[in-house]
Order: C-alpha cells, then structure tokens, then sequence
C-alpha cells in the first residue's frame, strides 16, 4: 500500500499499545480516548490484514507481524521526530526541550546537582526528567523515545543504540571509624569475618563482588541486602556491618576506607542513546555537557545496581 495511503499517527498509536499492552493506558499516554485508540488499532489491523494484538489476561500480546514490524516503525517515529529538530539552529539559552534520562540511583545523585547547575546557567529552558529504566528494558525504552539518555555498565549490546565511555571507579571497603576491626589493612579471611551490606536493584543473585569471591572459592556473610547505594553507607555508619562499594560514594563519608584484599574490576559507565538521535543538535550537545561533567575527578560514576 502506499505511504500516502495511511495515516501516520496510526503508527504512534500502534507502538504506544505495543509499549503498554493495554489500550487504557496507550490512551492515557497518548492524551486521547480509549475508543481513539481502538478506532485507530482497527484501522492499523485493516491495513496489514492481521489482528496486530491479541487479549489475553496478561495484557495485548503482539502477533508476529507486529514483532516483525515494530524496531522499523520506531525508528521511522524516532527519524521523524529528530527531523523536526534537525533544521532548527540550536541554541541552549532558549531550548524548551525535555530529556528524559535512565540512570541509577547513584548516578543520579552525582550527576544531576552538576547537570542542573550548569543547565541554569546555560540552558535554563532545558527540563530533565529521570528515571530508573533496567539493564533489559533500556533498549526499547530508548527506541520508543520514553528515554533519551541511558547511563548503565558496558553490557547493552544492541545494533539500534550507539554508546560512549563516561568514566570508571573501583570498589573499597567503608566501616565506621569506631569499628571493632582496628587493623589498617584487610586480609582475605579479616573481610570474610565481617558482616556485609549487599547493594542490589534485584530481590536476589549474586553481584560483582560475590562472583569475584566465589572464583576464589570463598563467601561472604551478607547481613543486610538494600536496593540502593546512598542508603547502604548510613547503614555502615551505625553499625558494624562492612560495606563494599565504589570508592566515590565512600569517600564522601567519614568513615576507614581499607583497601580490598582480591581483585574487582573496574566499574565502568556508558552512556547510550538511539542512533536515530546521533544527528540532533541538543541531545548532541546534552551528552557532551554530560561527558564533561562525568570526566571530572570529583564526579566520576559511582557504579551501577547488580
């Protein structure tokens, strides 16, 4: 069928349901009516000679077209929309853009006091919106639009998103100044006999540092599993609760840092963002503004949920 034969919005109603798998909330997200949306869906299935979504309890579960269909109709949607921009002459002191970013919790709180410094005073129109997008939903999310910017460790392989180093950190060890354990340096069997503080956005597995351990054939005793970093050194603080985590966020309390007695890799940063955004102005000049900030000493990445 021709292209000016169908209605392009029909294609943002389209991934809309395919985003959310119910038309009430595709019609929310949308600001239109759910019989907008149902019309439009009839109209999207007429077309392609196939039901596109099928009810189930579990939400519209898309058919096999719309899985063959969906990563070229966000792409076009995204191409289009960075098109509009792509003309404009873009200067940061007017911008009225909105960026939508994924990073965790720590990122966030090293990051975003710097961003919004700098942002008021060059691009005070500029609004950013945050939010905590998973390792396995960043690629869609970013597709979609639903976020530009994604900040996460260098393990999102995916052929429609490009990626940057940002910086790096390494893991210590915080305990209270006051800890019973008084000795300046940490052996191996000094830190299994510790209580542990594990840093998790999962209910349960394993992280970084129990890997590494478990490779050594050894285990530590995990007292205390939070979802977030900047809750896990409070935590440390009024207790004797070790806790093992990127030497940033540690040395902003006063508290005994002590070398690990085993190797950890380094915490790596990417940033990541759909190729269909690569050419637009503003988000070129967002990522940079980014870029610098997290190269500097004081702000590198503090790590990353595992």
């Amino acid at each position: 069928m021709p292209l000016s034969r169908i209605d392009l919005n029909l294609f943002i109603v389209f991934e809309a349901v395919y985003r959310t798998r119910n038309l009430t909330r595709a019609a929310e997200l949308l600001f239109v009516t759910q019989p907008a949306v149902s019309n439009a869906l009839a109209r999207m299935r007429k077309t392609f000679d196939d039901p596109l979504f099928v009810s189930t309890p579990a939400g519209m579960v898309p058919t096999p077209v719309s899985e063959n269909i969906i990563g070229r109709v966000r792409e076009a949607l995204q191409l289009l929309d960075s098109s509009t921009h792509a003309g404009e002459r873009f200067d940061p002191a007017t911008s009225q853009r909105t960026f939508r970013l994924s990073m965790n919790d720590l990122t966030e709180a090293l990051l975003l006091p710097a961003l919004e410094e700098v942002l008021q005073r060059l691009a005070p129109g500029i609004r950013i919106e945050s939010y905590f997008t998973t390792r396995r939903e960043v690629p869609e999310a970013l597709a979609s639009g639903e976020v530009q910017l994604a900040i996460d460790a260098p393990l999102i392989d995916d052929p429609q998103l490009e990626q940057a180093p940002l910086g790096s950190d390494r893991y210590a060890c915080l305990v209270r100044q006051d800890h019973p354990f008084a000795k300046k340096k940490l052996t191996l069997d000094d830190y299994l006999s510790l209580g542990h503080i594990h840093v998790s956005s999962r209910r349960q597995g394993s992280g970084l540092v129990d890997t590494e351990l478990n490779k050594l054939g050894q285990r530590r005793n995990i007292l205390t599993r939070v979802q977030h970093y900047l809750v896990a050194p409070l935590i440390a603080m009024r207790t004797d609760l070790a806790l093992t985590a990127p030497l940033t966020l540690l040395q902003r309390y006063d508290a005994r840092i002590l070398k690990l007695p085993f190797d950890l890799p380094d915490l790596e940063s990417h940033g990541y963002w759909h190729r269909s955004v690569s050419g637009d102005p503003a988000h070129r000049w967002l990522r940079e503004q980014i870029a610098r900030l997290m190269r500097k000493k004081n702000l590198q990445p503090f790590g990353h949920h595992r």
